[in-house]
């Protein structure tokens, strides 16, 4: 059987195996270790578990529970109550200024959580039913909410860069700077799409008539408080960005920063820090057996030539130019976005499109970028989008499936353009990162 075959067998059986329901890690490392049998005999699962040794021995892993411990701790502590307060009184006064103010708060929300799924939680507790109160347009803000959540994946410390860094074997420093340019452009482009649509049809985002009311007194303690998840920010990244700290020290700070506000807002509870440490080891194990199923599955792949088996098949046999392989990848993300998550598609396809991708001689760094913000548009994208359903299960009643599918088209659209942007301009990307690595 020739290694294009092999290649396309393993991928059918993962994906064979994923559509009957079994748990993705399962899926994944079942097949690497059946391959391995099958191709190398009785050595051959020492292919994948040599890569899982690996894994086991790279030092930043120990980000992954640091910056999920601390996103759930800002985000069960209600830190967010008094962020989005503060939008309130500040914006509030202009038209469509409370739906603007609730894409800076998921900005905010996802500089210190690095998670879509808690801007969504908070956006749809607190934003939502505000908004919706005030007599903003249910199809409008629910858009607004979904993307603004899809914000957490590309604003750092976002976990899924640090996934794709493992994967990858990226510095995790370098993708995190790459998307902070790409991430405020992003919320940039879905609050000048808000503010253009509520200057032609003003009843969609009705002036707050309370806004005026509040002291100033009260709007500079309100900017306090806002304040507080840049100090976070700036607490953990400064000393990692000037060299003073690692990674994995950066990490630490901000996990301890994140539960000092807690306490010194008094929020945190001894319940409520137990809820947080039994989440926190819930998730990071998930992605711990997720990342070890991918790296195996990479390495059997990699073993075998499939790669460059498959890079022959795209350049030299269909002709196919380096650009044309790229967007073709990345519309097989948004397809696979609509049944699988951001994980899963990620461990599914990085055994073929990290290497491939470097070979083009495209920059993996970019690419990471390119990559996630795909994700973002898959997590939007019916049928089986994940922020899509995440909604669904915290909307109220008044919002149906039908709104949730309508109030995101246009704002996928502005997804689009935004990719589109960066991939034309990769230095928006890459910029920051070389300015502050110098490479």
């Amino acid at each position: 059987m020739s290694q294009e075959h092999i290649a396309i067998f393993m991928f059918s059986s993962m994906m064979l195996m994923l559509f009957t329901g079994q748990r993705v890690f399962g899926a994944i490392g079942a097949i690497a270790a059946i391959a391995a049998l099958a191709l190398w005999g009785t050595g051959g699962p020492d292919i994948p578990f040599s890569a899982a040794m690996k894994l086991m021995k790279w030092y930043p892993l120990l980000t992954l529970p640091m910056f999920i411990f601390m996103g759930y701790v800002l985000s069960e502590s209600r830190l967010a109550d008094d962020l989005y307060r503060m939008f309130h009184v500040w914006f509030g006064n202009v038209s469509g200024g409370l739906a603007m103010g609730t894409i800076g708060l998921m900005v905010l929300i996802s500089a210190m959580n690095g998670l879509s799924v808690a801007g969504m939680a908070i956006g749809a507790t607190i934003a939502l039913p505000e908004l919706l109160r005030r007599g903003y347009d249910k199809i409008m803000v629910t858009g607004v909410i979904q993307a603004g959540s899809s914000l957490g994946i590309l604003v750092p410390p976002s976990v899924v860069l640090v996934l794709y860094a493992m994967i990858a074997r990226q510095p995790v420093g370098q993708l995190w700077l790459a998307g902070v340019v790409p991430g405020l452009m992003m919320a940039a482009l879905f609050i000048l799409y808000i503010w253009i649509r509520c200057r032609l049809n003003p009843a969609l985002g009705p002036v707050a008539e309370d806004a005026g009311d509040v002291t100033r007194a009260e709007k500079i303690r309100l900017l306090g408080a806002g304040a507080l998840p840049l100090i976070i920010f700036a607490v953990m990244m400064v000393p990692f960005v000037r060299g003073w700290t690692s990674l994995v020290e950066s990490s630490a700070i901000g996990a301890l920063a994140a539960l000092a506000a807690s306490v010194l807002k008094r929020r945190m509870t001894w319940a409520l820090l137990h809820r947080c440490v039994k989440q926190t080891l819930a998730i990071s194990c998930m992605f711990m057996w997720i990342i070890l199923a991918a790296l195996g599955f990479g390495a059997v792949f990699d073993g075998l030539g499939a790669v460059r088996a498959i890079e022959s098949l795209f350049t030299e046999q269909l002709g196919l130019s380096p650009w044309v392989i790229l967007i073709l990848m990345q519309l097989s993300f948004i397809v696979m976005g609509t049944f699988l998550d951001d994980t899963a598609m990620l461990v599914i396809v990085a055994p073929l499109y990290v290497p491939l991708v470097g070979s083009l001689g495209f920059d993996l760094i970019w690419y990471g970028v390119l990559y996630t913000i795909t994700t973002q548009i898959a997590y939007m994208t019916p049928p089986f989008g994940y922020n899509l359903f995440l909604m669904r299960a915290m909307a109220p009643p008044e919002i149906r499936l039908r709104d949730i599918y309508a109030s995101i088209v246009p704002f996928v659209g502005v997804m689009v353009i935004a990719l589109a942007i960066i991939m034309a301009f990769p230095q928006i990307a890459l910029w920051l990162p070389q300015l502050v690595y110098g490479n």
